[in-house]
């Protein structure tokens, strides 16, 4: 499992963990955290490596002998992966052949977590897999973009050449608990800032949309995509097909948590997609696979779990002012209620 300390990651660990597998854990902690697997530290069938996925494999994974092989390593949110994109794009192509080759030598069926940011910008409406994308490719976002294209290209020329049984998940937005505050995504932002009182912020005019899969249901379509005997035709749309306004969730963030943040806008940043939602009929037909979470239930988790992290940070450090006051209130009202 390469990002298995990551958001997605972890959880992923978590389930393999349940189903009884031994898990050997690859992270490099650039963005993933150790307090996401720090409850997996005393489990037998749990092994840490902290490595690069860039670099050559450590010698531990370089001779074991694996059933699956996950690639889920990648900064995945824009402030992280443009941060150093040279790393990031080679984190999807190096890192990806480091761990299609660990997979061949073990015959071992390996998945890609890829993203729906391979459509870019989208002029197809809703995103089928057979839909080639609209990506700019030397935009400020190519490296995450590109990178992730890239990857998939790897992964099915191994499979055409019959070197590695390679299954690809397309990856619509994700949202759940062990989401990181300072991540940059929508939901993450949203939440934080309601919770902590501050303004909320909307870029563009609000009416872009998403579609929002909780992360249980995410983690069981990946976990019926690389247990199905039948070979997908291609890469698979993993998420929710309930598309709504980045503003809608805004709202109803507010009215979850009761707090008094004002929406504020700011520029769209560039090529940020306009539309996103996945047509998930290949899904369905070969996964049997459909979220299940409705997103107020999801929207609750996540916010507790926020809440707890921002309860624990007012703890950490003492008030300086009367905001520092009003996010204990947010907090504590929100936890009360729930």
């Amino acid at each position: 499992m390469a990002g298995g300390a990551g958001f997605l990651g972890s959880h992923l660990c978590d389930a393999l963990i349940a189903e009884g597998a031994h898990v050997l854990c690859l992270d490099s902690f650039l963005t993933g955290r150790q307090r996401n697997i720090q409850h997996l530290a005393r489990d037998p069938r749990f092994d840490l490596v902290e490595a690069d996925v860039c670099d050559p494999l450590p010698t531990t994974l370089e001779r074991a002998r694996v059933d699956a092989v996950f690639n889920l390593a990648c900064a995945a949110s824009p402030p992280h992966y443009q941060a150093d994109p040279e790393h990031t794009l080679m984190t999807c192509v190096l890192g990806t052949r480091h761990l299609l080759r660990l997979a061949e030598r073990s015959g071992a069926r390996f998945l890609q977590a890829s993203t729906s940011e391979v459509y870019g910008d989208p002029e197809m409406h809703p995103q089928r897999e057979d839909y080639r994308g609209c990506v700019n490719p030397t935009g400020p976002r190519a490296c995450y973009d590109e990178g992730k294209r890239a990857a998939e290209a790897l992964a099915f020329d191994f499979l055409r050449a019959g070197r590695v049984e390679a299954r690809v998940a397309r990856i619509f937005n994700t949202y759940g608990p062990r989401m990181r505050a300072d991540d940059g995504r929508v939901v993450s932002n949203v939440v934080t800032q309601a919770l902590t009182g501050q303004d909320i912020t909307l870029y563009g005019d609000g009416r872009q949309t998403r579609s929002f899969c909780y992360v249980d249901d995410l983690i069981s379509g990946l976990l019926r995509l690389a247990a199905v005997e039948q070979r997908p035709p291609g890469p698979v749309n993993l998420g929710n097909p309930v598309e709504m306004t980045v503003a809608e969730l805004a709202r109803r963030v507010l009215a979850i948590t009761g707090s008094r943040s004002n929406l504020v806008r700011r520029p769209l940043p560039v090529d940020d997609p306009q539309r996103r939602r996945p047509d998930i009929g290949l899904a369905r037909r070969l996964l049997a696979w459909e979220p299940q979470t409705p997103l107020e239930n999801g929207l609750k988790a996540t916010i507790a779990w926020f809440a707890d992290e921002c309860r624990w940070a007012e703890l950490e450090r003492p008030a300086a002012n009367d905001d520092a006051g009003q996010r204990r209130v947010l907090v504590t009202g929100l936890r009360a209620r729930d």
